[in-house]
């Protein structure tokens, strides 16, 4: 059973990872104190979501037919645009990409309107592994934190260790380990260690 679980978390970070790992580095680990994909509308997105691998921009520029596009951003983080060509999406908010599309268009369209929206979010996708009532992969349309997704995976099972529960966060070759005790949440207590999610977050319940 442990070594299924184990497998269980490196197929979910196989599945999120946005950036190469060299064979041979190890990722380093440091330890910190402290499902449905639905159409969105544009008052759905935070304003400052930050666009990820995976997620389909609505793409237009007014008055300008040819240039309407439903694209899709890759897993390195870049599109591509008639006119504009490559640039990088994964990491922006959709008024920065609006801008520098914007920006790049102006010498063949001069005042152009661009408007950028998000019709799907793919990328924003995080895990949710161990003694919880729905195991799984779920994607979270806006900001979620630690207790928002134990919740959408339908809470802590009766013999949960609900004081040891960990997050890990992968960033290139680095891994990162988030403390959780769900009882001091319970009781108001430390709430700083209830961290927002990101794309890609593994939270384990033993």
């Amino acid at each position: 059973m442990r070594v299924i679980f184990k497998s269980l978390i490196v197929m979910a970070f196989a599945m999120c990872a946005l950036t190469p790992v060299v064979a041979d580095e190890a990722p380093a680990t440091s330890t910190l104190d402290y499902h449905d994909v639905t159409p969105l509308s544009h008052d759905d997105v935070p304003v400052a979501y930050r666009i990820a691998a995976g997620d389909v921009l609505d793409i237009s520029i007014w008055k300008e037919d040819g240039l309407e596009r439903e694209v899709l951003v890759r897993p390195d983080g870049g599109i591509d645009f008639p006119l504009v060509g490559e640039l990088q999406a994964g990491g922006k908010t959709i008024k920065q990409l609006q801008s520098e599309i914007k920006k790049k268009i102006k010498r063949f369209i001069t005042d152009a309107v661009v408007t950028v929206s998000l019709k799907q979010i793919y990328g924003n996708t995080i895990y949710v592994l161990g003694k919880v009532a729905r195991p799984g992969q779920y994607v979270a349309k806006h900001y979620m934190d630690i207790t928002q997704a134990l919740a959408m995976a339908g809470g802590l099972t009766p013999y949960a260790a609900a004081g040891s529960i960990k997050v890990l966060r992968r960033s290139g070759v680095e891994e990162k380990v988030f403390q959780f005790d769900y009882g001091e949440i319970e009781d108001g207590e430390n709430l700083e260690q209830n961290i927002v999610l990101k794309n890609g977050d593994v939270v384990i319940v033993p």
